[in-house]
């Protein structure tokens, strides 16, 4: 049975809805998308500080007294 043109006009809309336009769907995944790429560039420089920790200078100074 072939889906009818009110089931594919509500396939359109939804679709619509969520990819396309300026709709706040649209805008919300967007947004989404912004952030787990933030979160994920967040993991990679600290995987990139990890690898490579500075030194630190621990020796206490002498007194000059």
């Amino acid at each position: 049975m072939a889906p009818g043109w009110m089931q594919l006009a509500l396939v359109a809309l939804v679709a619509l809805l969520l990819f396309g336009g300026r709709g706040k769907i649209s805008s919300i995944m967007g947004d989404m998308a912004k952030g787990i790429k933030s979160f994920r560039s967040g993991l990679k420089d600290d995987e990139d500080e990890t690898a490579n920790p500075e030194p630190i200078n621990v020796t206490p100074e002498k007194d000059k007294a």
